[in-house]
């Protein structure tokens, strides 16, 4: 049972192409003989880890940035654009995930084709543009311009081709590898909140944002020779080819619509308390602004305690059970949040949230190549389903948003939604292992 295990998972490299970064950040170990990458296998060493390092200050910047948009979604609410509603607000935030995650579809192939370095000075001038020209903006609509669609784009260009950097330098070490790359974005969701809290006040918004697109930038440049001097492995033009980006057989697949609905469902609710909790504990509880920034990074904090048990209880006993485990929690937990009503409690309540939730990003690309056996179709029903679950990502925030004091009833409609959706996200993934188990005979732990 278990040599049928190790070769889906080997499916995940010879499927590189549309999304498979993501597909190739998985916490399960692979053993035995892994297919080469299309270009140089360096399989660690020296070269190969200082790629991981450039790829983690990558994600340090590309989802470390997105996730501490919850400081920005306080101030704008309360500060900058008062006459605007938090589902306006929320806009700003949810275009720039939305954009990072689907411009990753068409990344992918891109870098099989050998263009990762244009991606690479492209994304990172595209997104620290943005950021500073986010400085000198004061409308909503140059925020939007800014901070969600050219960050968002930018972002989306260094997203996938990272990963996919990485998986190529390794075989037996490369969930090791992934597993550290992805730590990056938490901690810098921590790092650009601190500086967010410690530079408002005593320098105002511009120089704050300017104070980021300078760490930003500096890390880039960091990144680039770690990333690219000497390395052999980043794409190659004469013998990359690309894949197709739709699979119809997919639609009529039951397993690929369990999963990616699964998923829709619990990106709707997934980003919301990351962008609500400075603004919840200001209004709702009379926290100080800076309390409430730093519940967002005691959530990112533990959301990186919580990614690396996870991917051990999946060593144990599968993918299915941490998702479901964590998928439902992270939902009973949002439902909770309603009974929350002191700042000690909140904080608590950030901390469990951001511990389980984490869970919920590097686990899902695992279980992939068993809800897709096949290697040939394998990236384009990972770039199908992430496409639709980007797609929640865009739109559960500003819905949330807009539940916020509907009825004269605070912010009940916004935990009701997050913690729901979720829980219905959760109901068909225990539909999802039912059915996965059922195909694969009697084995329980996937």
């Amino acid at each position: 049972m278990r040599s049928s295990d190790e070769e889906v998972h080997q499916t995940v490299v010879e499927s590189i192409s549309v999304n498979a970064a993501a597909a190739l950040d998985v916490p399960i170990e692979e053993k035995g003989s892994v297919p080469s990458a299309p270009s140089a296998t360096i399989d660690g060493g020296v070269r190969a880890w200082l790629q991981v390092l450039g790829c983690w200050l990558v994600f340090f910047n590309v989802w470390g940035f997105t996730f501490s948009f919850g400081p920005f979604q306080s101030y704008y609410e309360i500060n900058l654009m008062t006459n605007l509603s938090s589902s306006d607000v929320s806009w700003i935030g949810t275009v720039a995930s939305y954009l990072l995650i689907v411009t990753g579809v068409l990344s992918g192939p891109w870098f099989d084709l050998g263009y990762y370095k244009v991606m690479l000075f492209g994304g990172a001038t595209m997104s620290c543009f943005g950021l500073f020209m986010l400085s000198l903006s004061h409308q909503y609509y140059q925020i939007l311009l800014t901070q969600g669609i050219c960050m968002g784009l930018g972002c989306g260009l260094l997203y996938i081709p990272g990963l996919a950097l990485v998986g190529r330098s390794f075989t037996r070490r490369r969930a090791m590898a992934m597993g550290i790359v992805t730590t990056g974005a938490p901690i810098g969701g921590i790092i650009y909140t601190i500086t967010f809290d410690q530079a408002i006040e005593s320098i105002g918004f511009a120089w704050t944002v300017r104070v980021m697109g300078f760490i930003m930038l500096g890390s880039y440049i960091i990144a680039f020779p770690l990333l690219l001097w000497g390395t052999a492995n980043t794409g190659d033009i004469a013998s990359g080819t690309p894949r197709k980006l739709l699979d119809k057989a997919a639609f009529k697949d039951m397993a690929f619509w369990m999963y990616t609905w699964a998923n829709f469902f619990l990106f709707c609710g997934y980003l919301v308390p990351f962008f609500y909790i400075p603004t919840y504990a200001q209004l709702e509880l009379n926290m100080s602004r800076s309390l409430s920034l730093y519940s967002i990074v005691i959530a990112q904090g533990v959301s990186v305690i919580g990614r690396l048990i996870a991917s051990g209880a999946a060593l144990r006993f599968g993918v299915m059970v941490p998702w479901l485990t964590c998928g439902t929690l992270s939902a009973v937990l949002c439902l909770a949040w309603i009974g929350v009503h002191t700042p000690t409690a909140f904080l608590a309540f950030a901390g469990l949230y951001g511990g389980f939730s984490g869970a919920l990003i590097p686990l899902p690309p695992s279980i992939f190549p068993v809800v897709c056996p096949d290697p040939k179709v394998l990236g384009a029903r990972l770039g199908m389903a992430q496409a639709i679950g980007a797609t929640a990502s865009l739109i559960g925030s500003p819905i949330a948003g807009a539940l916020v004091g509907l009825g004269g009833h605070g912010y009940l409609g916004m935990q009701l939604w997050s913690g729901l959706v979720m829980l219905v996200g959760a109901c068909l993934l225990l539909g999802l292992w039912i059915m996965l188990v059922k195909r694969r005979g009697c084995k329980t732990f996937i």
